[in-house]
């Protein structure tokens, strides 16, 4: 029973006559209940708006809202200022603001369901999701379409959302659908349009050439009517909730071929909403009546210009690309496919890389585009110099090591005189005269030559 009806039955057996208790036990109501109900006063007249002072207050507090920006504290603050001086507490502010409708903007309105025929509109939008790729945090966005009739769903991911990535999105989503609707409904984003906003939105010139490859035209919703596109909007909590939920991906193109198989998976269940039928077998109503996809797809791709700097390589979404060393200095057109870029130089073919997504910072060499420095080949020589000296005999070893940390620099030279002296003379005279020389500390070329030519006269030609 209401609480006004309760109040004057209550108030109808106390001026009869009946006790507290009387009355509680009649209408199951606890004596404190009872009290509270007698001596509840009416309202006063300043929430009802009956006396001229409330009706002042009312249409002040509705003139103060837009300048308040619909705010009700800062609305109380004012009224209850030195300007004013109104005792009013806040909650009696919001239970007139509520009770008659001063405030229309936080007010929900009712809305209806849009219905279409086959083929006759689809749904377009993207929104970020937070997930793991490699183990690592990333704010990704993810973009979908939706149809109309068959509720048929298509979803993939990206590290950001530029008209670049959205027509590569729309391409490979009518492709996974097999055809396109008359329109596709979009909110009022930027990335598609050029100018304006609901129905005087204009298309951007690049994505309206597009729409028309396809067959379809963009249509833009009223501002702030994203029930317009419901349909879409449902399925960001269904795929951020089911698809992501417990899943681990290794990288992008991991994240995509497993948002596909989803999409398959999902568009086989059961809807309530239509008539107990998954949107597969819906689509195949659906189908015949769709837009046929062109013939020959039109590659997509965003031509950039970039100057190859002095190491050899081309900037591009700070990552780097090798050019031959050639170019350096020159303007470079690129080519940016979703998979690979393209460089061309005066319309010649220069090279051609895969191309890095969702990483910063990452370098790309082609084997040839960059020569070796002669410092490098320099420090091959001495490798090999010291790779024909070193694993022949203990002592040498040793004596080598002794070496490095008394000459200066790398000590190019004197193992390239010491590789000629061991190639040049007898083994035996060579040994002899470098466990001498590391007995005494003897690192000199000329001495150690004196050495072994000693050891060549001493044993070799004494007659």
């Amino acid at each position: 029973m209401h609480e006004s009806s309760t109040a004057d039955l209550v108030k109808q057996l106390w001026q009869r006559g009946n006790p507290i208790r009387e009355i509680g036990r009649l209408l199951h109501l606890s004596r404190s209940t009872v009290r509270r109900l007698l001596k509840r006063e009416e309202l006063p007249d300043s929430m009802e708006l009956r006396d001229e002072s409330a009706q002042e207050l009312a249409a002040l507090i509705q003139s103060l809202l837009p300048a308040c920006r619909g705010n009700l504290v800062r609305v109380h603050e004012i009224l209850t200022g030195d300007d004013y001086k109104y005792d009013l507490s806040y909650s009696t502010l919001t239970h007139m603001v509520r009770k008659h409708q001063l405030k229309e903007d936080g007010k929900k309105k009712r809305f209806g369901v849009y219905s279409y025929d086959p083929g006759v509109e689809m749904q377009h939008d993207s929104s970020p999701h937070r997930l793991l790729i490699n183990g690592q945090a990333t704010t990704t966005q993810c973009a979908s379409l939706i149809f109309g009739y068959s509720r048929k769903l298509f979803i993939q991911y990206y590290p950001c959302f530029t008209r670049f990535e959205a027509k590569i999105f729309l391409q490979e989503a009518l492709s996974f659908m097999g055809g396109s609707c008359q329109r596709c409904v979009i909110d009022n984003t930027s990335v598609i349009l050029g100018a304006g906003a609901g129905s005087y939105a204009v298309v951007a010139q690049d994505m309206l050439f597009f729409s028309r490859v396809f067959g379809f035209t963009f249509m833009a919703h009223a501002v702030r009517d994203a029930n317009r596109k419901g349909k879409i909007e449902r399925q960001f909590h269904y795929a951020e909730n089911n698809f992501l939920a417990g899943r681990t991906f290794k990288d992008w193109a991991d994240l995509n071929a497993q948002a596909r198989l989803w999409c398959e998976i999902a568009n086989d269940k059961i809807k309530p909403e239509l008539g107990s039928k998954s949107p597969n077998a819906v689509f195949i109503l659906e189908k015949p009546t769709l837009i046929a996809l062109p013939a020959v797809m039109p590659p997509i791709y965003k031509t950039l210009q970039r100057v190859a700097d002095t190491e050899g390589c081309i900037n591009l979404d700070r990552n780097r690309y090798s050019v031959p060393e050639s170019h350096i200095g020159h303007t470079m057109d690129v080519h940016c496919y979703m998979d690979k870029i393209e460089i061309y130089y005066q319309h010649r073919f220069v090279a051609r890389h895969p191309r890095i997504v969702g990483q910063r910072n990452k370098r790309i060499t082609i084997a040839g585009h960059h020569p070796r420095f002669i410092k490098q080949k320099r420090q091959d020589a001495h490798v090999q110099v010291e790779r024909q000296l070193k694993g022949h005999n203990t002592v040498l070893d040793a004596y080598l090591t002794s070496l490095k940390s008394h000459v200066k620099g790398r000590g190019m030279s004197s193992f390239k005189q010491l590789l000629r002296l061991k190639q040049t003379y007898p083994w035996d005279a060579f040994m002899a005269a470098v466990t001498q020389a590391s007995r005494y500390g003897l690192y000199d070329m000329k001495r150690l030559e004196t050495m072994i030519l000693k050891q060549i006269r001493e044993c070799i030609f004494n007659l």
